[in-house]
């Protein structure tokens, strides 16, 4: 077996550059194999990283019908006491016209209260999130994200200062930090964003009402968020007269389960094309390795006349195929490497990290072996099935 590498390599040698260009579409398809698997894979974990910062222990909750018993704050208080919920926090958007002096914007008004900024994960830069009181006295303060803090007053440290709500004044008690690394956050692409007591919103607004039919929930400390899912559905069962279409009850680990579904489909479609561009690459293989069985035929006849045997000489050639298979995946797996550290360079803005897979290079090297003996196989057993008196003779 040693001879036999040994043999192959000073053939392949022997011929640099057609030994090249007959690796170069099995290094163009590890290449792409490697490559694309790494993207999508690369791009799914931090998706991924994205949702596990929102806090795998969230569950969003929309109802659709209230059965003629909508559901309301006191209600969700209520919930909050059961030993198996931890908090509860409605959301209910409005646009509304901001001013500050001279200055005029639109921004988006969330009404909430105060387990919202636990439940989301916001971090306050400056000030205090809401407060129960805040909820409980329908007080007019809100806390503003960094963006809108800058845009209306100029500077992000502006607690105190009084802005309007569609006419209504406000103070500002709190400043958010913007999350642009987050793909979910709302504090995106410049958004202005004001976080006021629910029932706040409700006085002042035209469309929003006590009733509640969106709210997020986070699990206590401890316990299961499914076992959370469980009691909340038990809840609104009861509450909706039985009817599981009034309401549905989503986590992010199921947002999460969807995404490595969807990612998983579209890795394997791409690595079934890229698998596609080695087995061309095999084909050229396999013709490379038919001219040289032709024109390696009287060293075929001589190696037959002095006692080679037909496994000898089979084994000759299908390694010979499959060293050139494999030095052709070697130079992919180090030229993808290098074009995904590029990738991550480029990007490097997006907080996007492309890294080789082990378990994708390890596939890339047993498709190529596996390429190596099939496609080297009938160029190998052709030259061994040559006979020594016809080979001997052969004057092309």
């Amino acid at each position: 077996m040693i001879q036999s590498v040994r043999m192959a390599i000073k053939s392949i040698s022997g011929n640099k550059m057609r030994a090249f260009l007959t690796m170069l579409g099995i290094i163009i398809g590890v290449m792409a194999l490697v490559i694309l698997v790494s993207l999508v894979n690369g791009a799914t974990s931090n998706v991924k990283d994205t949702i596990a910062s929102l806090g795998s222990d969230m569950l969003t909750v929309r109802i659709s019908d209230n059965k003629g018993d909508p559901v309301t704050l006191s209600d969700l208080s209520e919930w909050m006491e059961d030993g198996a919920i931890g908090k509860i926090a409605p959301a209910v958007s409005e646009s509304v016209t901001a001013k500050y002096r001279s200055e005029n914007a639109s921004l988006t008004a969330y009404g909430t209260t105060a387990p919202y900024a636990d439940i989301q994960k916001l971090t306050v830069l400056v000030g205090r999130f809401l407060k129960t009181a805040d909820t409980d006295s329908h007080s007019f303060v809100c806390v503003v994200n960094e963006t809108a803090a800058t845009e209306l007053c100029g500077y992000a440290d502006c607690i105190g200062e009084d802005i309007s709500l569609n006419g209504y004044r406000f103070t500002i008690v709190g400043v958010l930090k913007d999350d642009d690394d987050s793909l979910t956050s709302p504090f995106r692409s410049g958004s202005l964003i004001a976080y006021i007591p629910y029932t706040t919103l409700i006085r002042i607004s035209t469309s929003a009402t006590a009733e509640i039919t969106s709210f997020y929930v986070a699990a206590a400390d401890g316990t299961a968020t499914d076992t959370v899912k469980t009691r909340l559905e038990e809840l609104l069962l009861e509450r909706l007269d039985r009817d599981e279409d009034a309401f549905s009850v989503s986590s992010q680990s199921a947002l999460e389960s969807t995404i490595n579904s969807v990612t998983s489909i579209l890795a394997v479609l791409l690595g079934g094309i890229a698998a596609i561009s080695l087995i061309v690459g095999g084909i050229g293989i396999m013709n490379i390795m038919l001219v040289t069985v032709t024109e390696r035929t009287r060293e075929i006849g001589i190696r037959k006349a002095i006692g080679a045997s037909r496994g000898v000489i089979l084994l000759q050639f299908l390694v010979e195929a499959i060293v050139i298979c494999m030095l052709g995946c070697a130079i992919g797996i180090f030229g993808s490497w290098g074009v995904l550290q590029l990738i991550t360079t480029v990007v490097s803005g997006l907080n996007l990290t492309f890294k080789m897979s082990g378990g994708i290079v390890l596939i890339a090297v047993g498709f190529c072996f596996l390429i190596g003996v099939v496609f080297g196989l009938y160029p190998a057993n052709k030259a061994a099935r040559m006979a020594p008196i016809d080979a001997l003779h052969y004057g092309g």
